[in-house]
């Protein structure tokens, strides 16, 4: 069984989360946010075998170097966002002065790709490409929980304002995509609660 914690990181409340299986001294981490410091301190002492990103947005990325460097960890990001990591001017940390400084990051080790599967953690992960929000948004399914970015929120979608959104593709990944999952999947979003497919095929104000 997979055990999920989260923690609501800098000012933006990012969701970062930790995944562990039976081994709970191994884990996997899926977008270290802003300030980081409550998830570095739950991870001491835990071998982290990579950090999953669903995109490159400064809020979403934030801890991902000081954690890299401390755990010796490779990070996977969509191709389409590899040079955001390195760009504050694409990974949108330029235009909000108020909320955080220029945020650049080492190169990602690894690509992520429509249909991926990999085993980290005992578990198997396949990945999803859920542009909209950003043209290289992804989402993780392992099992019945989907770990959706900021393309699908609790009775909300990802905003398409931002340089590389697109309304279209956004609305085309929740309906073509995540609403083709089984009502029962639970969903894990970049921000807010969690909620179901289910709950949000039948609820959603933005997709219903």
């Amino acid at each position: 069984m997979l055990k999920i914690e989260s923690f609501s990181l800098g000012p933006l409340q990012t969701n970062a989360y930790l995944l562990r299986g039976e081994d709970e001294s191994k884990a996997v981490i899926i977008d270290p946010g802003m300030n980081p410091g409550a998830l570095l301190r739950r991870i001491e002492g835990m071998e982290i075998e990579a950090i999953l990103l669903t995109h490159a947005h400064f809020d979403h990325i934030g801890g991902v170097d000081e954690i890299r460097k401390r755990k010796g960890c490779p990070v996977y990001v969509h191709p389409l966002e590899s040079e955001w990591l390195t760009t504050p001017k694409l990974n949108g940390s330029l235009l909000w002065p108020e909320v955080s400084g220029p945020i650049v990051t080492d190169p990602a080790e690894f690509d992520l790709a429509q249909g991926q599967k990999f085993t980290m953690i005992g578990h198997e992960f396949t990945v999803y490409h859920t542009p909209g929000h950003s043209p290289g948004s992804v989402s993780f399914l392992c099992g019945d929980d989907l770990f959706s970015g900021d393309c699908l929120f609790k009775m909300g979608v990802g905003r398409t304002d931002l340089p590389g959104g697109r309304e279209a593709d956004l609305y085309n990944s929740i309906r073509g995509t995540l609403f083709r999952f089984p009502d029962e999947t639970k969903v894990y979003p970049g921000h807010g609660p969690r909620t179901t497919i289910g709950y949000e095929r039948a609820n959603n104000p933005y997709v219903s």
